[in-house]
């Protein structure tokens, strides 16, 4: 019996059982190396078959992960791991069917494949942790070594799903979502906003996508048309604005003396939606003012920004920071004593660009720029796709025509008032349990330094669900309705008058979000920390000697709540992981209090953290 035979039949076996032998990505991989070894291209429809017992299965991914073992070629994985995962998920297979092929003696049960190469950062390795412990430099653009996680699949509000139903894959669909919230939100602005953490959030957020070149990430560059109408409706009313004012200051300089008994005409102010992030630091706080603190940064490439603000007249970073929290931003000529000043911001910044830009743009994770960002990691290219289609449709158009679709919408929102979002007791506890475990967890992994990441990624996602209710609510004509009725979505704020209530005077609603977006908005926690996390090793260590990543957060994650020295090891083993790189791991963690020995005896078990 050949390899492909054995691996069929195996196939069938599991199928029959209904069995998921890939619950994790560990295993996940382990399948598509010891597929990929013993039987090559041709495994590449059972590898399909044994992963779609999974929940998580994706079809894309997985075809990504079984591509990328048949270029690796680890040769010391075979169809025995295969049939070990089986038998660990419950399948009983009988050993006279296998036997007699080279399957049934490659791997054994006893030697899992070590597909993992786990990663140590540069030039801040200790000397207990050196990469000679079985520890490989983590180059910057570098892959993961497990992949990492898309989004799961939700049943979005309609525009969102026909905007992310334009990406080829499943990465493209997630950076289309986080793109689109960004932009949408953005011109949403101060419309719609959230309570939490003792003030009101608006949709206005920092959105920046790393991938290697020539990886697909283009495809943002579709989301600016949406807000383009926006912005050219602005650009109009300026052009016009600025016509009357030199036939004002004409007429005015025509006057002669006359011209002391009258004021001056004054210059309007030149409002845009798109701001330039090839600015100084005086200019983008003027754009921003002009602009009544609203606005949306939009660039292909995260050097435009990093240059900018770089430069002689640039450092703006700060302003950056403080448009993330709505802060006030100000700045004071000492040459013509001008002061000028926006009470509150609300600009948002969707930026692209290569692993290589990232500490170009973010030179340190003290400076706050990193837990502002949402992050989303596109994997290179691993094959030839053909880029001749016989698909007419001209997406410049399709985006275009969206976009005055979007203003639309937008007219109708700003007519309304503003939207509050209002979360359930029961949301909110549940919010707060998904934190508080991720908080928990990003402290194995990285110490203090993802702590921030993780409170801002909570921020963020509440301004998500804002934006998401509200679009949800834009699927139903009688929501906008400038009255009380069943039909609509909304609620009148509890602090409008009950008289302006009865005659339609009503400028502030409440919304809620239905239980499956809440959800959808919640899924996105954990595969956008696991992005972030995976970004955070291009950056140089700044509160721990040792760097730290995504593998060793996938290492303790893994574990759960729970688990013995023995079990450590196994998982380290799995991941390619040294046996002492690991103990070293679990000591400093017990000494700093995340663990605990609760039997003297081997036995550890996780600390709660305080948030």
């Amino acid at each position: 019996m050949n390899d492909i035979e054995s691996l069929r039949r195996l196939t069938e076996t599991v199928e029959t059982a209904g069995a998921d032998i890939a619950p994790t990505y560990i295993e996940y991989v382990q399948l598509a190396f010891a597929i990929a070894t013993d039987c090559g291209e041709a495994g590449r429809d059972y590898f399909h078959r044994l992963c779609r017992m999974s929940a998580k299965y994706q079809r894309e991914q997985a075809d990504r992960v079984f591509s990328n073992a048949l270029t690796t070629k680890h040769g010391d994985i075979h169809l025995g791991t295969v049939f070990h995962l089986a038998e660990t998920a419950g399948v009983t297979i009988r050993k006279d069917e296998v036997m007699n092929s080279p399957a049934g003696t490659k791997g054994t049960a006893g030697t899992p494949r070590n597909f993992l190469t786990h990663t140590c950062a540069r030039n801040k390795v200790r000397n207990d942790e050196t990469c000679g412990n079985g520890e490989e430099e983590l180059l910057p653009g570098s892959e993961p070594q497990h992949p990492l996680p898309t989004f799961p699949e939700a049943d979005w509000p309609e525009f969102l799903q026909r905007i992310i139903s334009y990406g080829n894959t499943a990465a493209q669909h997630d950076i289309m979502l986080l793109g689109a919230l960004t932009a949408l939100g953005s011109s949403m602005e101060r419309y719609v906003r959230c309570s939490y953490g003792g003030k009101y959030q608006y949709p206005c957020m920092q959105c920046f996508v790393i991938a290697p070149s020539a990886s697909g990430k283009s495809i943002l560059s579709y989301i600016r048309l949406l807000v383009e109408p926006i912005h050219d409706q602005i650009r109009t009313e300026v052009a016009v604005q600025m016509k009357a004012y030199k036939r004002e200051k004409a007429a005015y300089e025509a006057m002669g003396k006359e011209r002391a008994k009258v004021e001056a005409p004054q210059i309007p102010a030149n409002r845009m939606f798109l701001i330039s992030g090839n600015n100084t630091g005086t200019g983008i706080l003027q754009n921003i003012m002009d602009s009544e603190g609203t606005g949306l940064i939009c660039e292909a490439e995260a050097d435009t920004l990093s240059t900018a603000i770089g430069s002689d007249y640039g450092h703006w970073s700060d302003t950056l920071r403080k448009a993330f929290d709505h802060d006030r931003l100000s700045y004071n000529r000492r040459t013509d004593q001008e002061y000028r000043e926006v009470k509150k911001s609300f600009l948002s910044v969707l930026i692209s660009g290569t692993p290589s830009q990232v500490k170009t743009f973010i030179p340190t994770t003290e400076d706050g720029a990193f837990s502002r960002q949402l992050f989303y990691y596109l994997h290179g290219i691993w094959k030839w796709v053909s880029q001749f289609t016989e698909d007419k449709i001209n997406l410049e158009e399709v985006f275009t025509a969206m976009g005055l679709e979007w203003k639309g919408k937008l007219d109708m929102i700003k007519a309304h008032g503003i939207h509050t979002l209002q979360l359930t007791v029961g949301q909110k506890e549940e919010f707060d349990a998904l934190f508080s475990r991720l908080f928990s967890r990003s402290s194995i992994a990285n110490g203090r330094e993802m702590y921030s990441f993780v409170a801002r990624l909570a921020v963020n996602l509440c301004r998500i669900m804002a934006e998401v209710a509200v679009l949800r609510a834009l699927e139903s004509p009688q929501s906008y309705q400038f009255k009380v009725s069943p039909a609509s979505s909304f609620t009148p704020d509890k602090e409008i008058p009950t008289d302006n209530i009865n005659d339609g005077i009503i400028t502030r609603w409440d919304v809620t979000i239905t239980p499956e977006d809440f959800k959808a908005v919640l899924a996105l926690a954990e595969p956008l920390y696991c992005h972030a996390t995976h970004i955070l090793s291009f950056l140089p260590a700044v509160e721990i000697s040792h760097r730290s990543n995504a593998d060793r957060d996938f290492l303790f994650e893994q574990l759960g709540e729970e688990f013995t020295r023995a079990q450590l090891l196994e998982q380290a083993a799995a991941m390619g992981i040294k046996e002492n790189t690991a103990l070293t791991w679990l000591k400093r963690l017990t000494k700093s209090g995340v663990f605990i020995s609760i039997d003297g005896k081997g036995t550890y078990a996780r600390t709660r953290v305080r948030v």
